[in-house]
């Protein structure tokens, strides 16, 4: 029976890319597979047509053969005669090229073990988060041991591996599949030691506590993060090193709350202040400021000062300063403070409306409340 053209068995043209060829491979494995297709006989031969197909055409050399000489070139490379035009891989070869992409598996030989990321929790005042600092911190982590340089091997020599062939992986046939997983003898490294390092035993790192320099910018806040690329934990047997992931906690603090890039504080004010207006000197990151409080303030009244919050660590926009005012009662009085207390309280009620508004407002709601419930 003669074969079919390779282009046309994976229906593209003639200049398809490697991204197309692959593509299209992908999509007619996944359609022709026999469990996809369990009472279909031929399902097997078109599976094993479009891997032929893709073989030849995703290989530059083959490729370029196939389009000036047709099958003639490449049939023997193919293993002329096993099955469907020639082919003799397996099923198992097929899913190692379509999902070592994505699962990574597939023939990707032997991996390199990149170093674990490592996470530090550093707390820091209010003060240092928005004025930035610079930090040393102690580290425990996993560093490069020194008697072998991260090798693993005392005399620094390694062999290939007896059961991989150096591939870093195996191959475990299962019916019409063959499965392909981490070689269980060198872990995936396609290298055995046979003299392994007396000081990490082997594993060309060793336990050991890191003093680092952290350089904190100005505006950080808690959760933000700062990235050290390659000071995390190293790898195995001389792979590259993990990144160290900083996380800023920041303190509370006694006078100030955060949020963004705006401060709240609250500042507690005389009676008279409140109601006569005065001038009081308010605390801010960056020295005092005076805020002028009008007369007849009340108690939860906030004041704007613009520009008294942080920098933002991302846009540079300077947060505001909010002033929450809260009137404070007088307490351990005198006789005589007392007295003036209740002189000022028979002049003060003789015209409460005027006085007080907001209370007579809640009196006339409390008057109208009883009046419904008992109506």
């Amino acid at each position: 029976m003669a074969k079919r053209d390779y282009y046309e068995v994976l229906g593209v043209a003639r200049g398809a890319s490697a991204d197309e060829l692959k593509k299209a491979y992908r999509k007619l494995a996944m359609k022709y597979h026999p469990d996809r297709n369990p009472d279909d006989e031929s399902a097997q031969d078109q599976f094993k047509e479009a891997k032929e197909a893709y073989e030849v055409l995703k290989d530059p050399k083959k490729r370029s053969a196939y389009d000036q000489f047709g099958h003639s070139a490449v049939d023997g490379s193919m293993g002329g005669g096993q099955g469907p035009g020639g082919f003799q891989g397996d099923v198992g070869d097929i899913f190692g090229d379509i999902f070592g992409d994505i699962f990574g598996g597939g023939r990707r030989g032997r991996q390199q073990h990149r170093g674990s990321d490592l996470r530090f929790s550093l707390e820091l005042d209010l003060e240092e988060a928005v004025a930035g600092i610079e930090r040393e911190i102690r580290v425990p982590t996993l560093g490069q041991c020194k008697t072998c340089n991260g090798s693993g091997a005392q005399d620094g020599r390694k062999e290939t591996c007896d059961t991989c062939g150096g591939a870093g992986q195996v191959r475990m046939q299962q019916g019409i599949f063959s499965v392909q997983q981490t070689c269980p003898a060198c872990q995936g490294k396609g290298q055995t030691i046979a003299n392994p390092c007396g000081s990490c035993g082997g594993q060309g790192r060793v336990r050991e506590t890191r003093t680092l320099s952290v350089k904190i910018p100005p505006g950080v806040d808690s959760g933000d993060r700062i990235r050290l690329a390659g000071e995390g934990e190293a790898g195995m047997n001389g792979a590259p090193s993990g990144d160290l992931y900083v996380e800023v906690r920041v303190r509370p603090h006694r006078l100030f709350e955060r949020d963004g890039d705006d401060l709240y504080c609250e500042v507690p004010i005389h009676f008279s202040t409140a109601a006569l207006g005065g001038e009081l000197q308010i605390p801010t990151l960056s020295g005092q400021v005076k805020l002028k409080v009008p007369a007849e303030t009340q108690t939860g009244k906030l004041f704007r000062l613009r520009g008294k919050g942080v920098r933002s660590v991302r846009s540079q926009r300077q947060g505001d300063l909010l002033c929450r005012v809260v009137i404070e009662t007088p307490v351990n009085l005198n006789r005589q403070q007392k007295e003036l207390l209740r002189e000022f309280e028979e002049a003060y009620s003789q015209d409460n409306t005027e006085h007080n508004p907001r209370s007579s407002s809640w009196l006339d709601g409390v008057r109208e409340f009883f009046d419904r419930m008992t109506s």
